[in-house]
């Protein structure tokens, strides 16, 4: 009983198909014009996702920079702590606990940066992928309407 319901809705599904390509008998024109319209819109927007995508590279470069030299500061004010103590001086050691304290701010707020810095570049390269599968479906449709248009 499945397979037959199955069958029928199966040739349902065939029967509207052809009916919509013996419809849709050539393309027009215009039909072709928007196509190319769209493709050179996709076209565009990719390659300003592309701008974007090396933007997002470039600025994660920098904070990765920055970071590196948070951590050398950070392992410095350590040091300087550590001296500090030893010399027994409240002012010293009031001092370096400050630095240490400031370094370690400056880090998080570089690598909260470069959070927000991969998280824009995973948008970015989402916008890219579904920007080159609509340049991809609009290349199919000009095909089709092309096709269409000489009557193959």
């Amino acid at each position: 009983m499945e397979k037959q319901v199955w069958k029928m809705r199966a040739l349902t599904i065939a029967a509207s198909g052809l009916a919509v390509g013996l419809l849709a008998v050539g393309a027009s024109a215009q039909e072709i014009r928007n196509d190319v319209r769209d493709l050179r819109g996709d076209r565009r927007e990719i390659r300003q996702d592309d701008r974007e995508i090396r933007g997002d590279r470039r600025e994660l470069r920098g904070d990765t920079r920055e970071i590196r030299s948070d951590r050398r500061e950070l392992r410095g004010d350590r040091r300087d702590l550590r001296t500090a103590y030893r010399s027994g001086d409240p002012q010293a050691i009031r001092d370096a606990r400050q630095e240490l304290r400031g370094d370690r701010r400056d880090l998080r707020g570089d690598l909260k940066d470069r959070r927000e810095d991969r998280r824009d570049l995973r948008h970015d390269r989402h916008d890219r992928r579904h920007d080159v599968g609509d340049l991809r479906e609009d290349r199919r449709e000009l095909r089709r309407d092309v096709a269409a248009r000489h009557g193959h």
